[in-house]
């Protein structure tokens, strides 16, 4: 792929970044509009730009712009660049359809699109086995989760009597949390937790970072994993008041951001630990969005800017790292800003802003962070855990910006240490740059972080505290978490081991000890349904079809009778009673008689039977039809039953007349079809469609005959192709019939 293909696939996130920036600049917000797509379903492709959708798609484009840069750098000459920049640019359209989508509906659509370019772009290296494993387990927990997010979805618009988002943000604080939209929101929750990675799915995140290094950038510090947020975030205003909602994310934020350092400390991966700290940091997200006020509404904004402005570089400088020296593992890492100073460079800077060191955007962050989490209705164990995840992060931003290039190098030294082109250098640090430029001025930053926090928070705008801290007031503060994060960090080893220890004890009991006993279930399963089910008996799949269409038939009628409307006896015609008597008659013989011919012959009846019902139902030409396939059908198969028994072979049925449990299952699915028949017939005749089709018969097909203009005309494409189906059949056994005669004719000649 030359230099002019990356350059156009680069200007494409630019050229979006320009319009977010000119948006923010000068158009006033919220902007939205509509454009119908299905009416009939509500849904439609509805738009909403306000400030939280801002500042994602700043996020999405600039921080995409690096990414593309970056990434035709890192695979300048690998044959496979193409197709990532196109899928790349696939997932930036649908995290852009996604944070401006204002319907339930069209946000799920781009919500699942996200999911399925992530496990494209996680197994790029498809040829890897870990790389496939990982991209399959991403899709199965965020897809699964979006099954529950789309049943929530569901619950809550036909709750709120839309599926406009706007709208129902509107309506949640005067709606009573009913039982529906209880469940409707707790999938959503669910739904919102597998896609950000919290507790307890928490653990498919680490694992994707088998994706190549601008795929972890990307997806994983700026867009994908903070959809969940997002969607968290989206509807806070409408639902900040429940103490269902606040419990469960601050509850489970908490976990997520002390856990997630944690296990920080278990890796030896430079890139996993960057993930677990990805991790926590979303924790950090989803229990500050759970937590009422203000001061919560504007950390988020702020800490969503912040990640995205600390966490991409650091990736890019793991991908650095790793191309330059050949592994990310930090035992074999060290001293390399001799060899690599732009990316030093580039570590120092984001690090600085993951740490909260001061002048950095991250130390302003973080001290919004510290306020949120002393207010009023805070869980009293989020403050503790904000602690765990301040002091780890100091930690490993220690590892991955001192540790690596300051620290002394291993026994033996690596050999052919080199720095990354500029386009693998360029990106870190412009987005480290910005995270320590916002971070001297704030200001800068206020009106973005504002009109999120103000899109997070109910009313018509609420005036937010300022950015702007007092540096010397919140001195202790820093120092405290610097100092432990300083002890974490000279204990980074020791602390290894003791949780490489005691975390695989703790995750036998997980959730992704569960995922995966579940993959080695699936083949037992499979097993174990096809000896049971695919036996190669005719009676035995017949029996699970009747037994099937039984309970899903007959659970819904036993639910609804009270409900249900049941015609009146009234006296069959003389002609429909005979029809039925023959028909009873032919079934009887078929359950009763052992002789194949003689079973034919009475199964024949029941046809026959069938067309004097269809008769004296005023359908003739239906009656006619049946007289004639059913006397061709006895004819052919009598004859070929005759000729079996010249040829002195077995005429009988084998199986035993009198089968107690196949008696039982015959009544009952006749009783489910009688009843199903009988409540239909007492509901008032709906003559709609005959209406439509006699009165459109003759002026738009030109036939007074309404049953073969509707199947000529009106379902002309079903008849052809059930036409087709049939001659395709006919060919299909044209072989078979040559073959059978090819062997009649060698045998006669033998």
């Amino acid at each position: 792929m030359g230099l002019a293909s990356r350059a156009a696939f680069t200007v494409l996130p630019l050229a979006a970044l320009g319009v977010v920036v000119g948006m923010l600049l000068w158009l006033p917000l919220p902007l939205g509009g509509a454009l119908d797509w299905i009416p009939a379903l509500g849904i439609s492709l509805a738009w909403r730009i306000d400030g939280l959708a801002v500042l994602m798609l700043l996020m999405i484009t600039g921080v995409g712009s690096a990414v593309f840069v970056y990434a035709g750098g890192y695979f300048a000459s690998h044959p496979g660049q193409r197709r990532l920049f196109v899928q790349l640019t696939l997932f930036m359209v649908a995290m852009i359809g996604c944070v401006t989508a204002d319907n339930l509906f069209t946000l799920f659509l781009f919500w699942e699109a996200t999911s399925v370019l992530s496990f494209l772009l996680v197994g790029f290296h498809h040829e890897r086995a870990v790389s496939r494993k990982a991209a399959q387990q991403a899709l199965l927990v965020t897809g699964t989760g979006g099954l529950a997010l789309l049943a929530g979805l569901i619950l809550i618009g036909q709750v709120m009597g839309t599926s406009t988002i706007s709208v129902i943000v509107e309506r949640l604080p005067a709606t009573a949390p009913t039982p529906l939209l209880t469940a409707g929101v707790l999938l959503v929750i669910v739904g919102a937790f597998t896609k950000s990675a919290q507790f307890p799915f928490h653990f498919w995140l680490p694992n994707a970072m088998a994706a190549p290094t601008p795929v972890s950038a990307y997806l994983h510090s700026a867009t994908m994993v903070k959809l969940g947020v997002y969607l968290l975030a989206r509807l806070d205003a409408g639902l900040d008041d429940w103490l269902l909602w606040q419990v469960l994310l601050q509850g489970a934020g908490s976990i997520t951001a002390a856990w997630g350092m944690v296990l920080a400390l278990r890796e030896r991966d430079l890139k996993r630990i960057l993930a677990w700290s990805t991790v926590a940091t979303l924790g950090t997200l989803v229990a500050l969005v759970g937590m009422p006020g203000e001061g919560a509404a504007v950390a988020v904004g702020a800490l969503l800017l912040a990640h995205a402005l600390y966490k991409a570089p650091l990736f890019f400088v793991a991908g650095n790292v790793d191309h330059g020296t050949g592994t990310r593992i930090i035992d074999r890492l060290g001293n390399l800003r001799h060899a690599m100073p732009w990316t030093a460079a580039a570590a120092a800077l984001a690090g600085m802003s993951m740490a909260g060191i001061p002048l950095s955007f991250g130390f302003v962050v973080k001290d919004l962070i510290g306020d949120a989490k002393a207010a009023d209705n805070v869980l009293a164990f989020a403050p503790l855990a904000n602690t765990v995840f301040s002091a780890i992060a100091v930690a490993v931003a220690g590892v991955a910006a001192v540790r690596v290039f300051w620290h002394r190098a291993p026994e033996p030294a690596l050999t052919g240490v080199h720095e990354a082109g500029p386009a693998l250098v360029l990106p870190p640090m412009v987005l480290a740059g910005f995270g320590v430029a916002l971070g001297l001025f704030p200001a800068w930053a206020q009106p973005m972080v504002e009109a999120a926090g103000v899109a997070m928070t109910a009313g018509d705008g609420p005036v937010l505290a300022p950015l702007a801290r007092a540096l010397l007031a919140e001195s202790l503060t820093f120092a405290t978490t610097l100092a432990l994060g300083a002890i974490v960090y000279l204990l980074w080893d020791v602390l290894h081991r003791m949780v490489d220890a005691v975390a695989p004890r703790l995750a036998t009991f997980g959730l992704a000890r569960l995922y995966e006993r579940s993959l080695d279930w699936i083949p037992r399963l499979a097993a174990f349904s096809t000896r049971a089910l695919q036996h190669g008996r005719s009676p035995g799949y017949m029996a699970v079809a009747a037994a099937a269409a039984v309970l899903a038939i007959g659970l819904p009628l036993v639910a609804a009778a009270p409900t249900l409307a049941w015609p009146a006896w009234s006296a069959p015609p003389l002609g429909v009673a005979g029809a039925v008597l023959l028909i009873a008659v032919g079934a009887m013989a078929a359950a009763t008689l052992k002789d194949r011919l003689v079973l034919l012959l009475g199964a024949g009846l029941v046809g026959y039977g069938s067309a004097v019902l269809f008769l004296f139902a005023g359908a003739p030409d239906v009656a006619f039809t049946q007289v004639v396939v059913e006397t061709v059908f006895v004819i052919v198969v009598a004859a070929v039953l005759l000729a079996l028994k010249r040829q002195g072979k077995a005429m009988s049925v084998p199986e035993p007349v009198w089968r107690p449990m196949a008696l039982v299952l015959s009544l009952a699915f006749a009783t489910v079809l009688t009843a199903l028949l009988l409540a239909a017939v007492a509901l008032p005749f709906d003559d709609t469609l005959s209406r439509w089709f006699g009165e459109h018969s003759v002026p738009a097909a030109q036939g007074r005959n309404v049953v073969n203009v509707i199947l000529v005309d009106f379902r002309a494409l079903d008849t052809l192709g059930e036409i087709t189906v049939v001659m395709l059949s006919l060919l299909a056994a044209v072989p078979l019939l040559r073959a059978v005669r090819t062997r009649r004719d060698t045998e006669a000649g033998r």
